[in-house]
C-alpha cells in the first residue's frame, strides 16, 4: 500500500502499518501472536505514566514487523528499509492499540532516542536508532474504517490513540539480535548489569518499551563488539 502524505507535518508520511501488531506479538514471550484488544485492558494501563516515570526514562525501544504479513488485505510490513526510503527518513507511528504503549508514547519528548526494534520476523532484533521529532498527538488512523487500525469505539470528539513522528538517525553498526540480548539480560540478572531489568523481558509483548540511559548505552555499545 503506497504511504499517504499528510497535512499538519511537513516532510512526514504516513502508511497502513504493522507498527502497533507487535503489543502482543514477537518471539520473546512465546506463543501464538494476539492482537492487544483495548476492552481488556487494565484500567491501570489507562492511566497516565506518573511523574516519576516520566523523569526516569528518556529513551525507548520501538518495535516494527519488517517481514510481509497481510491483514484485511493490507500488508502491515513496516521495517527499517521502509522508513529509510521514505521522505526526510521520517515517519508516523500510527496503529499502537494498547493503553500502556501509548501512554509512553504520550511521554516521549522531542528529540528523544529510541531503538527501531524488528518484531514478529525470523530473527527479531535492533536494526537502528530513531528520534521523536514530534510529540504524541492524535492518530488519525482509529477511524479509518477500511483501515486495520480502525477502532469503532473512539470517537473524534474524545479519541483513545495517539501516535509520534520519528526519523531515522542511523543504522546500528550490526544488527544486535534478541538472542544476544537475552543472554545478556540473564547474566545481568544474577550480576546487576545494565540489563536487569530491561523490558524487553519483563514486559516483553508491548509493542512501544522504555528504556533508561543505562540500558540505551549499554545497548549501543554492543554495536561495537563481536556477537556473542
Amino acid at each position: 500500500m503506497a504511504p499517504k502524505k499528510r497535512s499538519g507535518a511537513a516532510g512526514t508520511v504516513s502508511k497502513q502499518t504493522g507498527k502497533a501488531l507487535a503489543d502482543s506479538s514477537d518471539g520473546e514471550g512465546g506463543g501464538k501472536r494476539k492482537r492487544a484488544a483495548a476492552t481488556k485492558e487494565s484500567e491501570s494501563q489507562r492511566k497516565p505514566s506518573s511523574a516519576s516515570e516520566k523523569a526516569k526514562f528518556s529513551h525507548w525501544l520501538m518495535k516494527s514487523e519488517p517481514e510481509s504479513r497481510m491483514e484485511n488485505g493490507v500488508d502491515v510490513k513496516f521495517g527499517i528499509e521502509d522508513l529509510k526510503a521514505l521522505p526526510n527518513q521520517t515517519s508516523c507511528w500510527d496503529g499502537v492499540r494498547n493503553y500502556q504503549a501509548r501512554n509512553f508514547m504520550r511521554d516521549m519528548k522531542v528529540g528523544q532516542q529510541a531503538f527501531f526494534y524488528h518484531s514478529n520476523c525470523k530473527e527479531p532484533g535492533i536494526a537502528g536508532i530513531i528520534k521523536i521529532v514530534k510529540e504524541a498527538y492524535v492518530d488519525y488512523t482509529q477511524f479509518d474504517k477500511k483501515g486495520v487500525h480502525y477502532d469503532p469505539s473512539s470517537k473524534p470528539e474524545n479519541p483513545k490513540w495517539s501516535m509520534v513522528d520519528v526519523q531515522l538517525e542511523r543504522m546500528t553498526k550490526r544488527f544486535i539480535p534478541l538472542t544476544e540480548l537475552k543472554k545478556f539480560h540473564l547474566k545481568h540478572k544474577s550480576s546487576g548489569g545494565a540489563l536487569r531489568n530491561i523490558a524487553l523481558f519483563t514486559t516483553a509483548r508491548l509493542s512501544v518499551q522504555p528504556l533508561t540511559a543505562e540500558e540505551f548505552d549499554f545497548i549501543l555499545s554492543l554495536e561495537d563488539t563481536n556477537p556473542l
